[in-house]
């Protein structure tokens, strides 16, 4: 049991480094469906997604390797809260699921493409520029009360934030 447990946790804090780089991944992919209308990459986009929602990086190539591969060649990793980047991997979940049925499904690239442009505005913001929306839409969500605190305790307390994180030594 304990196993399994290990193998569906979320790392928490996260390094937003490797964070930024799978979101980069992301936006290469989805920038490449539309551009050459690969619609067969949906299916390892969104298994991508599924993988880090449910395990991390555990079960996620681009994600093991932007932990442990890409992430710490940047320097000193910089930690952020787990659960608002669990929470932004589960919408990329959806997205990336409702875009694969409306491509293979449905039969409707168009509709698929309307999701992929979705992509690229959050993928974009998070590799580029670090702004992770989904992690902004959980924070709203917590202030209005359907998520609770006790889901990220650091998220609801500012002055937790720093003091939470324990210490991990710098990469060798």
């Amino acid at each position: 049991m304990e196993l399994v447990h290990e193998l569906f946790s979320f790392p928490n804090p996260v390094n937003e480094k490797a964070a930024r780089i799978v979101a980069g991944v992301v936006l290469a992919t989805v920038l490449l469906i539309l551009a050459t209308g690969w619609y067969w990459l949906l299916i390892p986009l969104a298994y991508g997604f599924w993988a880090r929602a449910l395990t991390g990086p555990t079960l996620s190539p681009v994600g093991f390797l932007a932990q442990r591969v890409i992430a710490p060649r940047l320097g000193a990793p910089k930690y952020v809260p787990g659960p608002p980047k669990r929470f932004a991997q589960g919408m990329g979940t959806a997205m990336s699921t409702l875009a694969v049925i409306l491509a293979f499904v449905v039969g409707s690239h168009s509709a698929a493409d309307v999701v992929l442009v979705m992509f690229v505005v959050a993928a974009g913001l998070e590799s580029i520029f670090g702004y992770c929306l989904g992690c902004k839409i959980f924070g709203l969500l917590m202030r209005t009360g359907l998520i609770s605190e006790k889901v990220c305790a650091e998220c609801a307390d500012i002055t937790l934030r720093g003091r939470s994180r324990p210490e991990r030594p710098a990469p060798a």
